[in-house]
């Protein structure tokens, strides 16, 4: 079977991505030429316990009287999932790495679906056109016009697409945004070899050989500690997305991350015991994902300026010098581990909780086969107690006529994510509304967004986490 491209694109009710949602989808399947095949277009009703941020709503302008026509939150992610995991599909669009697809991996386990086959499984894996973007405009800019704003370099999609005229429509509207994306990406493969290669760098055996490939940066020491230039949009243009880099090894918590150090900073020398957090700046990193790593070879140095890769010299020479630390600073930042939070909801706990045994997949399968009713005689029969409660959720969330003799959907304190982040409260979301309504500058299809959503949250019943 070939390989086809899924691009595309969500509107969400926030940012936060395990308590927001998915309020519009867009999708469109192409084949390897970048050439049409089908197109996939839903609005998702809110959830009851969805409390969407006012600033979200403003940004992407969507009306809620067409999202409340949509499909059910279960019914959408379904669908999702089905087109992600269709045999040899490479899923893809602008930044999704960065966001959209851990918010639909959030989406697809709240709704016990399995939430990392479209990774890996069935010929399926991931791509981004973004840090693409980021490639090509450091080494084929004549490939695309690029916008300046403010005389700064921007790599925005709506600006990428306003200043070279693919598409018409509203910035923020998901099939916008896809069709966007698709001719960007049809003007990036015109050079085929630069395709071919950035491509390289999202298979995760390219990926892992090209960084084996990279030189030892100290001949003398650790030859696994290997130096390159890393190349990653969030960098910014005052940096020309791009910096040299140490490598610290493995990360020994998080195993499927290795670790680089930048070595363009001024406060590294200042690196003590006691501030190895403030003094220095590591990057981690996935195989198989961005950010991109480029041998340190003269023709990718010219993209830093003179007195960056000076600084890194030093710097390198400074740890060469001062090998305990250099190890000081590896074990700092591999055995590092993010904070733990008591009380995290069950739906943000996807990194907290083992995967699923063989016999709790086949429950969740039986259990979206089966009719509303039999879902409930199935859910009472989950031995495992959260995926239980997060079966009673789906049902109470989707299938109102369903009769639960407690509301699963209600707790007794505010709900955390896995870092900490409350879930927007309806009082929280009012105030932001007020705040945001006496700001100038916005137009009247923002008042209304805002009138609309007030009116939602004064005047219906909805559940607060």
């Amino acid at each position: 079977m070939p390989k086809t491209y899924l691009f595309y694109d969500i509107e969400t009710s926030g940012l936060n991505r395990c308590f927001d949602q998915v309020l519009q989808f867009a999708a469109i399947r192409t084949d390897e030429n970048f050439n049409e095949l089908e197109t996939h277009e839903w609005w998702v009703k809110i959830n009851p316990d969805c409390i969407p941020s006012p600033k979200a709503m403003i940004t992407h302008r969507l009306p809620l009287t067409d999202i409340n026509q949509g499909l059910t939150e279960y019914e959408a992610i379904q669908k999702i999932h089905a087109l992600f995991n269709q045999p040899e599909t490479i899923t893809l669009g602008y930044n999704t790495l960065g966001f959209d697809d851990e918010f639909l991996r959030f989406g697809f386990y709240r709704n016990l679906l399995p939430p990392y086959t479209h990774q890996y499984a069935n010929g399926c894996y991931r791509m981004d056109i973004y840090p693409i973007a980021v490639m090509y405009y450091l080494f084929s800019p004549d490939s695309i016009q690029w916008p300046l704003i403010e005389n700064k370099i921007s790599l925005k999609l709506e600006h990428l697409n306003a200043v070279n005229q693919w598409v018409t429509g509203s910035a923020h509207h998901a099939l916008v945004d896809v069709k966007a994306t698709i001719a960007l990406a049809k003007c990036f493969l015109h050079n085929t070899s630069q395709w071919n290669y950035v491509q390289g760098y999202f298979q995760k055996s390219t990926d892992l050989k090209r960084m084996m490939q990279l030189p030892a940066a100290f001949k003398s020491l650790d030859e696994r500690l290997k130096e390159a230039i890393l190349v990653q949009g969030s960098f910014g243009a005052r940096d020309n997305f791009c910096a040299p880099v140490l490598s610290l090894g493995q990360h020994q918590h998080y195993t499927n991350q290795t670790l680089w150090l930048r070595l363009d900073q001024t406060a590294l020398q200042e690196t003590t015991a006691d501030n190895v957090d403030e003094k220095t700046f590591s990057i981690r990193k996935r195989s198989g994902e961005a950010p991109f790593l480029l041998p340190p070879h003269e023709r990718y140095q010219q993209k830093i300026k003179a007195e960056r890769l000076a600084l890194a010299h030093k710097n390198k020479q400074w740890l060469l010098e001062k090998p305990k630390k250099l190890q000081m600073i590896q074990e700092y930042h591999q055995h590092y581990q993010y904070p733990d939070y008591e009380h995290v909801d069950i739906d943000a706990a996807l990194y907290l909780m083992p995967f699923k045994t063989f016999e709790e997949e086949m429950l969740c399968r039986a259990f979206h086969r089966a009719t509303p009713d039999k879902k409930l005689i199935l859910a009472q029969t989950f031995s495992n107690p959260h995926l239980q409660r997060q079966a009673f959720r789906v049902l109470a969330r989707n299938f109102p006529e369903i009769s639960l003799e407690e509301d699963p959907l209600n707790t007794s304190s505010q709900a955390i994510d896995f870092q900490g982040n409350p879930h927007l409260t309806p009082e929280e979301a009012l105030k932001q509304i007020i705040f945001l309504k006496n700001k100038q500058g916005l137009d009247t299809q923002q008042l209304h967004v805002l009138e609309e959503l007030g009116c939602l949250l004064q005047h219906s019943s909805r559940h607060c986490i």
